[in-house]
C-alpha cells in the first residue's frame, strides 16, 4: 500500500498562531481520496488525484475559500483494501468528506461504511446503478455519471451510425453488467453475441474468434485502463480493425489508451459527456492547468475529478466550510459550479444531468492520433433509475 500524501492547506501554520474563534474559522477540512493508484488502472487514480489537487492548488490550498487538506491513499485495485482504508479515515482520522474511488466493485465494497458513519461521499467516477436507484442515500453524491447513462450514449451512436447488429462484451462485474444494459437500452437493434470477460483478463482470443463467428455490423466493448489497450491490440492483430466497425464509451478509449494503442484506434466511434477540445472558459482553464503542470493530456477521469472538486468549493463556500450533511446537501445540490464539460445538474437521486457527445478517433494534419468531438448526440440526459430514488 502506498504511503499517504498530503496536500497541506496555505496559512495553515499561520492559524496555530490566531485567536481561538479565528482558528476555528480557518480549520482545515479534510477530504480522504481513495483511489486505484497500482496495476492496469493505475493511470487513472493518478489522473483523479492530480486533477483534484490541481483545483485546490490553483485556489492556494483551498476549495470555495475554505481551507483544506487532501489525505491520498493507494486502494491497490482491490475492495478489500479500499474498504479497509476507508474505515481508518472515518475511525481513526475523524474524515467526514471522501471522494476518489475509481472502479464500481471497490466503491461496493466501500461506500456502505462510509454512509453508515454519516460521512458524505463525491463521487468523480464510480457510479453504479444500485446507488443511483432504490439505494440512494442524502450522502452520496456522482459528479461523472451514472453508469448505464455513460453506455446509452454509445449505444446512440451506434444507432445513428446505422448499424443493425452488434456483438457487445464486458468484464463480469456491476459496472460490466450496466454498460451492456445501458448500451442495449439506447441501441435497439439485434445482439448477435453478448459475452462477460474476466476483470483480471489479458487474454481475448476466444473473444475475437467469437466475433468473427457472428460477423456483426459493430462490436461494442467496455474493457477500461489497460484491458482496454490489451483488448484493441488483439483486435487488431486478429484482422478485425477495419472489418468490424468498432463504438465505445470513453473508458475504453481515452487519451492514455490512444497514446497506447496508436494507429490501431484509428476510425473508431467513442461517446463521452467531455473531450480536450470542449470550447468554455471553465475547460480552457483546467487544460491549460493540467497540462503545464503534469505535461501530459488528461484523460476524462481527469476532468471528473476537476468537477469535483469544484462541486466541493462551491458547496463549502455556501456553508463556510460546515459539512455537517444537513448543511452541505443544502449546498450541494445546487451544483453552482462551472462545469468543463458545460452544463451540469443533478437529478433527483443526487446523479448528474448532462449532455453527450459523438467523438471520433483518427489523425491530424501532422500526423499525429487525435479524438475530436463530432456533435452532440443526446441533451440534458438523465438515469431510469432516478423515479426510484426517495429522498
Amino acid at each position: 500500500m502506498k504511503r499517504r500524501t498530503f496536500l497541506t492547506v496555505a496559512g495553515a501554520g499561520a492559524a496555530t498562531l490566531a485567536a481561538p474563534s479565528l482558528l476555528r474559522a480557518q480549520s482545515a477540512v479534510r477530504i480522504g481520496l481513495i483511489t486505484t493508484l497500482s496495476g492496469p488502472g493505475g493511470y487513472i487514480g493518478a489522473d483523479i488525484r492530480d486533477a483534484f489537487n490541481l483545483a485546490v492548488e490553483m485556489e492556494g490550498g483551498k476549495l470555495g475559500g475554505v481551507p483544506v487538506q487532501v489525505v491520498v491513499e493507494d486502494d491497490g485495485f482491490r475492495p478489500g483494501q479500499g474498504k479497509t482504508v476507508a474505515e481508518r479515515m472515518l475511525r481513526n482520522d475523524g474524515i467526514k468528506l471522501l471522494t476518489g474511488i475509481v472502479f464500481s466493485n471497490i466503491l461496493g465494497a466501500t461506500l456502505p461504511d462510509i454512509l453508515d458513519a454519516d460521512a458524505i461521499y463525491v463521487s468523480p467516477n464510480a457510479s453504479p446503478s444500485n446507488f443511483a436507484g432504490k439505494e440512494c442515500h442524502k450522502n452520496f453524491y456522482s459528479i461523472a455519471w451514472q453508469n448505464d447513462t455513460l453506455h446509452e450514449s454509445a449505444g446512440q451512436v451506434a444507432k445513428e451510425l446505422g448499424h443493425k447488429r452488434a456483438f457487445i462484451l464486458a468484464p463480469n462485474y456491476q459496472a460490466g453488467q450496466d454498460a451492456l444494459a445501458g448500451f442495449k437500452r439506447m441501441f435497439g437493434g439485434t445482439i448477435v453475441g453478448e459475452q462477460y470477460t474476466r476483470l483480471d483478463q489479458t487474454d481475448y482470443a476466444a473473444e475475437m474468434a467469437a466475433i468473427r463467428a457472428a460477423n456483426p455490423d459493430v462490436v461494442f466493448q467496455f474493457h477500461p485502463g489497460g484491458l482496454g489497450i490489451a483488448f484493441l491490440r488483439q483486435y487488431a492483430q486478429a484482422g478485425l480493425i477495419g472489418r468490424v466497425p468498432m463504438v465505445v464509451a470513453a473508458p475504453s478509449l481515452d487519451h492514455t489508451t490512444l497514446k497506447a494503442v496508436g494507429d490501431v484506434a484509428d476510425g473508431l466511434w467513442v461517446s463521452s459527456h467531455w473531450n480536450v477540445d470542449f470550447d468554455n472558459a471553465a475547460n480552457k482553464k483546467f487544460m491549460a492547468g493540467f497540462t503545464q503542470k503534469h505535461n501530459r493530456t488528461p484523460t476524462y477521469y481527469a476532468s471528473q475529478s476537476y468537477d469535483t472538486a469544484l462541486a466541493i468549493a462551491a458547496a463549502l463556500q455556501q456553508t463556510k466550510g460546515d459539512i455537517k450533511p444537513e448543511n452541505f446537501r443544502t449546498a450541494m445540490v445546487k451544483a453552482d459550479f462551472a462545469s468543463v464539460r458545460g452544463a451540469f445538474k443533478f437529478g433527483p437521486n443526487q446523479h448528474p444531468i448532462q449532455d453527450w457527445y459523438a467523438l471520433k478517433a483518427g489523425k491530424s494534419a501532422s500526423g499525429e492520433m487525435q479524438i475530436v468531438t463530432q456533435r452532440k448526440v443526446l441533451t440534458a440526459h438523465g438515469d431510469i433509475y432516478a423515479p426510484q430514488c426517495k429522498l
